[in-house]
Order: C-alpha cells, then structure tokens, then sequence
C-alpha cells in the first residue's frame, strides 16, 4: 500500500506508527486519532481505506480520479475536501492534487502528482502539543495552510518572469515567440485565477460555515487561510494586468515606429517630389520656354531645387518627422 505515512496521537502527542493491515479496523479513543498519508493509491489501496473507515464511495471516486476542481462536501458526519497544489516545470504551470478525508477520529490526505510531502508537516505539528491537542480539524486546516502556502513561491516566480516580459517588451519588439509565450502565460493564469477563486470558496465554508468537527476555535485559522487566498488571487490579478500591459505597450511602440516611418517616407517623398515636377516640365520639350534662351538658366534652376529641396528638409527636421 502507498503509505506515506500513518500514525496515531493522543492529546497532541505522536503515541505510535499505525499498523494499517492490524489496527486501522480498531476504533480509537476520543482522545485519539489517526492520520494516514497516501500518495497516488490505485483503486484497490483507496477500497481498503473506505472500508476501514466507512468512507462514503463518491468521495473515494473523486480521491481516485485526480482530475478534480477544489471543493468541499460533506457525507454525513464526515468532511471530504480536494485542494489543488502548484508546481513549475519548464515554464508550466503543473497541477497536483490532494483530497483530505476528516472524520470525528481520523484525518486522510491522498496526494496525486504534487512531490511535495507533508513530513516537514508532521514534524512541525509533533512539535506543538498544544496546538494538535485541537484533533483532526487542526490537523485539517494545518494541510490545507501548508499547500496554500506553497503556492507563493509559484506567485514569486511567475511575477518574476512576467517583469522580464515587461522590460523585454520596452527594450524591443516583441516578436512572434515573444507573443506566443505572452498569450501562453495570461492562458494559464486565467486557469490559476479560476482554480483560485474555488479554493477561496473552500476556504469561506470552512471559515464561516458550520461543519462536522470544525470546532469555532479553529475558525479563525481558515479565516487566516482565506486571506492567504485571497491575497494570492490580488497577486494573480495584478500579473495578468502586467501581461495585458506588456502587449498593449509593445503594440504602441510598434504603431509608434510604424508612425516615424510613414512620416520619414512622407516627407523624403516631398522633398523628391520638387525636382521631379520641375524636370518634369522642362521635360516637356515645347519650343517656346524663355529659360532655355538665358544664359545661366540651367544653374539657376538648379539652385531653385537645392533651396526648395534644403527648405522643406529644415521644415521637416524641426517637425521631428526627419
């Protein structure tokens, strides 16, 4: 069976490892309870669990699919939850799993695709009696705070790179990679926020809504976790604007560019256009044209195309469009 971890306390202390095979079918003391850590379990691994602690069978479905939103629902006089956990590779946003069961003298976490092991957890929990004397929905909101704060590493990175993007779109044109990874990056985000928004609905309930074993001591400690949530989903919501921004900036140095460059043709094409129209009379060969009789005709000509052509050049120069 793909135990990570399985032990029994009592009054806050670690008493002893479970022996899942020989003790799991026993009920514990008021005092006690147990809390089993699985990672991946097929069908067969989460069928011995259910039965074991009488486990409503849709809630182990939705334990075994790994393929689930964040949600809470309640069987019973038992608390079925699933959170989502973060992680990154090679520039992806990569989703893991965790689908915590709670019952009056049990706590069970089954974990699926996030590495991210709850030993520095339990060690952490050992080491405060006196918080985990609360029981299992200490326990309960301990997981769901740990996962939660996993997610800001996630946040720093992706601020970080997003910053890049920023610098990189005023540095210079974004080219077409550039655009692609811009519209990649605000697609998953869009999913985070949306993934976001559902855990900080989990978390209301938990905070605010009367549940089997939340006692309202504990409350305050899933309103804690909603504000950690939410602070994340304002985090998420101001990268997106940063993206939104990297593009419509980028698009406007670009028409700005475009700009120049129309009135740099626009007004090189002025200053051509004078000696063409006077070459073009002159090309015109009529037979009477008292300029062709003057003796310095040809330089004066010329010099009435440098002055125009020189004139229209400054003008252009002070307008900025040269």
């Amino acid at each position: 069976m793909t135990v990570v971890s399985a032990k029994l306390y009592r009054d806050g202390h670690f008493v002893r490892d479970a022996d899942i095979h020989a003790e799991l079918g026993k009920l514990p003391e008021p005092n006690e309870f147990y809390w089993i850590g699985l990672y991946e379990p097929d069908a067969g691994e989460l069928d011995a669990i259910r039965r074991k602690f009488h486990l409503h069978p849709l809630a182990v479905e939705d334990a075994g699919r790994a393929h689930q939103l964040p949600k809470l629902d309640v069987y019973g006089d038992q608390i079925f939850a699933i959170i989502r956990t973060l992680s990154v590779e090679k520039h992806e946003i990569v989703y893991g799993e965790t689908a915590i069961f709670v019952g009056q003298n049990h706590i069970i976490t089954v974990r699926h695709g996030s590495a991210r092991a709850h030993t520095a957890l339990r060690a952490q929990l050992e080491s405060s009696p006196m918080l985990l004397r609360h029981g299992v929905d200490y326990v309960f909101h301990a997981v769901i705070d740990f996962i939660v704060d996993g997610y800001l590493p996630i946040i720093d990175e992706l601020e970080e790179r997003v910053n890049g993007m920023e610098h990189q779109a005023l540095e210079h044109f974004l080219t077409r990679d550039d655009v692609r990874a811009v519209f990649s990056q605000r697609r998953q985000l869009s999913r985070l926020q949306r993934i976001m928004g559902q855990t900080s609905e989990l978390c209301a309930k938990l905070a605010n809504i009367e549940l089997p074993y939340i006692d309202a001591e504990v409350r305050p400690y899933f309103r804690d976790v909603l504000d950690h949530v939410q602070r994340v989903e304002g985090r998420i919501t101001g990268i997106r604007e940063v993206l939104t921004n990297v593009f419509e900036v980028s698009m406007l140095l670009e028409q700005q560019q475009q700009g120049n460059i129309t009135r740099q043709l626009a007004a090189w094409a002025a200053i051509l256009a004078v000696p063409t129209a006077i070459a073009g009379i002159y090309g015109m060969n009529f037979e009477f044209m008292p300029e062709l009789t003057m003796r310095y005709g040809y330089f004066i000509v010329l010099a009435v195309i440098s002055l125009v052509c020189l004139g229209l050049y400054i003008r252009f120069r002070r307008l900025g469009w040269l």
